[in-house]
């Protein structure tokens, strides 16, 4: 009874997040809160649990729970990576930006303003030996 008060507990605070979260990302708010629903009816009535686990082809209802679980975890674990990995991305192209933009600032400081209004003739290599 202690175990499921605190599982009902926590369940309902994740449903609470989910819904407040829902505007930032509505699809993962909906599957939280089907989610969380969920666990809250298997938490109270674990018969229904292991039926659906005998249905599935599973032994018990228990390790029902904890497939999914570790399923979810899973795409959990490959969301985050991916959405980091995007954001390491962003990060690369920001500096790249930076360097060029300061780059450039500092040889258009440099160089006489006539020597950037001319355009460089084929004859003049850029890098000469």
């Amino acid at each position: 009874m202690i175990a499921q008060t605190v599982i009902s507990m926590l369940l309902i605070g994740v449903a609470v997040y989910a819904a407040s979260e829902r505007r930032r990302s509505p699809v993962v708010a909906l599957l939280s809160i089907i989610a969380a629903a969920a666990g809250l009816y298997f938490t109270w009535t674990p018969d229904h649990a292991t039926q659906v686990a005998i249905w599935a082809g599973v032994g018990r209802g228990v390790d029902l729970v904890l497939y999914i679980w570790v399923c979810i975890s899973l795409i959990v674990l490959l969301n985050l990576h991916l959405k980091l990995r995007s954001q390491m991305e962003l990060v690369t192209v920001l500096a790249r930006t930076i360097a060029l933009a300061e780059a450039r600032r500092r040889f258009s400081e440099k160089a006489p303003p006539q020597a950037l209004r001319q355009p460089i003739s084929s004859d003049r290599r850029a890098f000469p030996d």
